[in-house]
């Protein structure tokens, strides 16, 4: 029919939209937060661009069923103002006939939705944790990040130095503050460089320098002058040990039905869900009526959005903790929702049956 093809058009137009508006929103804070960090010396500025990667292929799911919900919510919505929605109710077209062009629509985006969460975000998450560790166990020298105070992981060490004009590779004017035990030190240098053994070993090498150390409060304070400085580095090997359920694939949810993996296995197959339940939920939500404020039904639909979200975390947690089976933990609150969908329909058509009645 006319009005379907019509809809197919603008639902696509308005959740390309949609979506990437969502995502430049979610872009731009993620890279608000990693900047400042990698400004902060806490990250690698070679490593902004991997970190924001992995948090929006995680986000994805989300920022699709949403885009899909606004969007269809969008175009009924303006069905209803521009009065296309009276002159198709005149024609003998009920609202349910909505609900096979919104499907037609819905199932392709549903369907990467399911696969985005089953496979793809929980693979970026481990990607993510596996790269950050590797972060951490790069050595502290590696870490260290021109004209700005370092401190190391286990908050015993404070670094700064700066740059050699010309010179990427080798640092001046170093200080380094440490603590050992009950002992206090610092050690300034005039400058330093990475140096590789014959062995393949690295040492951080200082020249020129001086070291205090001793312990505050008493006159047991040693002052040491040297030419040359050198502090092997020793390298971490980065491993994910005892991975989050969130970051498991989910075949291994599937072999491993713990409670923790069942929970996580719930949440996962409940994304696709409800993205299609809240596509069909568009369909009542979006009347507008003329003599009320048109904010009044995304008033109600994010009301619904997040209710309906909040009610799955519920249900995920209440499964972790054993409170709830997996069985009823998946399909009661999309029961509970399908349950509203038919209930809003069947309110929808009745109000608009109802000055019939009258006359």
């Amino acid at each position: 029919m006319i009005f379907r093809r019509a809809l197919q058009r603008e639902f696509g137009n308005l959740v390309v939209a949609v979506f990437a508006a969502l995502f430049a929103v979610v872009l731009t804070s993620t890279l608000v937060r990693i900047l400042g960090r990698a400004a902060g010396g806490k990250i690698p500025g070679e490593a902004v661009v991997a970190i924001i990667g992995f948090t929006a292929l995680n986000l994805l799911p989300k920022l699709l069923a949403v885009a899909l919900f606004v969007a269809l919510l969008m175009a009924l919505s303006r069905s209803y103002r521009d009065s296309e929605m009276v002159v198709w109710f005149a024609s003998g077209v009920p609202l349910t006939a909505w609900i096979r062009p919104v499907l037609a629509f819905a199932t392709p985006i549903v369907v990467v939705i399911g696969l985005l969460a089953l496979f793809l975000s929980p693979w970026a998450l481990l990607k993510s944790e596996t790269y950050r560790q590797q972060l951490e166990a790069q050595s502290e020298v590696s870490r260290i990040a021109p004209g700005v105070f370092l401190e190391s992981p286990g908050a015993d060490r404070v670094f700064f130095a700066e740059a050699v004009p010309g010179d990427p590779e080798s640092l001046q004017n170093i200080f380094v503050a440490f603590r050992q035990q009950d002992r206090r030190g610092v050690v300034v240098s005039k400058r330093g460089a990475v140096e590789t053994a014959a062995n393949g070993d690295r040492f951080a090498v200082l020249f020129d320098g001086r070291r205090y150390d001793g312990v505050p409060g008493t006159p047991e304070y040693r002052v040491m002058e040297f030419e040359r400085y050198a502090v092997r580095i020793e390298a971490k090997e980065a491993r994910v040990e005892n991975a989050q359920p969130k970051m498991l694939p989910t075949v291994d949810l599937v072999r491993d039905r713990s409670r923790e993996n069942l929970a996580e296995l719930a949440w996962r197959l409940s994304q696709p869900v409800m993205a299609l339940i809240l596509a069909l939920l568009a369909i009542p939500l979006a009347f507008v009526n003329a003599r009320a404020s048109n904010s009044v039904n995304l008033f109600f639909a994010v009301l619904a959005y997040m209710v309906y979200s909040n009610l799955l975390s519920v249900t995920q947690t209440w499964v972790r903790q054993g409170k709830i089976p997996f069985e009823t933990g998946v399909w009661s609150v999309h029961a509970a929702m399908l349950a509203l969908l038919a209930l809003l329909f069947w309110w929808r058509m009745t109000l608009r049956r109802l000055p019939r009645l009258w006359r």
